[in-house]
C-alpha cells in the first residue's frame, strides 16, 4: 500500500442528505459554446475478461506498490510495451 495511506472516512450520508439548493456550484465555471464546439468523444477501448496466470513476485510488487487499481496498472504496462512494440518493429 501507500506508504502514508490511511482509511477514508465516507460521509456520503450527509451528501446523499443535501438537497439541490444546498449545494454551491460557484466555483464551477459555465460550460460555453466554445467547450461545446471543442469537446470530443473518446470511446474507452473495448476491453475482454479472461483468466491468465502472473508470478506470484509480479503480483505481489503491483500490489504493494500500486495497491487499488493493480490491475489497470498491469494493462497500462502491457499496453505501454504493447505500442512500442509497433513503433519499432514494424
Amino acid at each position: 500500500m501507500y506508504e502514508n495511506s490511511r482509511p477514508t472516512k465516507s460521509n456520503l450520508k450527509q451528501v446523499d442528505a443535501l438537497s439541490e439548493n444546498d449545494i454551491d456550484y460557484s466555483d464551477i465555471p459555465e460550460l460555453t459554446d466554445n467547450f461545446w464546439k471543442n469537446a470530443k468523444i473518446v470511446n474507452a477501448p473495448k476491453k475482454q475478461s479472461l483468466t491468465v496466470r502472473y508470478d506470484s513476485e509480479i503480483i505481489d510488487y503491483l500490489k504493494e506498490h500500486v495497491g487499488k487499481g493493480y490491475q489497470s496498472k498491469m494493462n497500462a504496462i502491457l499496453k505501454a510495451y504493447v505500442e512500442y512494440e509497433k513503433r519499432h518493429n514494424m
